[in-house]
């Protein structure tokens, strides 16, 4: 196994774990900006004001999108068995 070949396989790996977590980082973003602006505007400083509804929102957000992150996952672990006999050379 060569340096590029090891170099390609990180960077791949590192690109699925991106593009895995990247919408779920998104919703807790939203989630955080959204509560913090009512908490704000409301002026209720209640920790458990701000924490529910952000876990709610990751756990919405984890149902409606693990189908598309198991297909993915599961497209870059075929892809990578795949070509298995390269990596071991």
């Amino acid at each position: 196994m060569n340096q590029q070949a090891v170099v390609d396989l990180v960077r791949q790996t590192l690109m699925t774990a991106f593009w895995l977590s990247l919408p779920l980082l998104a919703i807790g973003f939203v989630a955080g900006i959204l509560i913090s602006l009512l908490q704000i505007v409301t002026s209720v400083q209640d920790p458990a004001f701000g924490s529910v509804p952000r876990l709610a929102a990751f756990l919405a957000g984890i149902v409606v999108l693990l189908p598309w992150m198991l297909i993915r996952l599961c497209t870059f672990t075929e892809r990578l068995l795949g070509e298995l006999s390269r990596y071991g050379r």
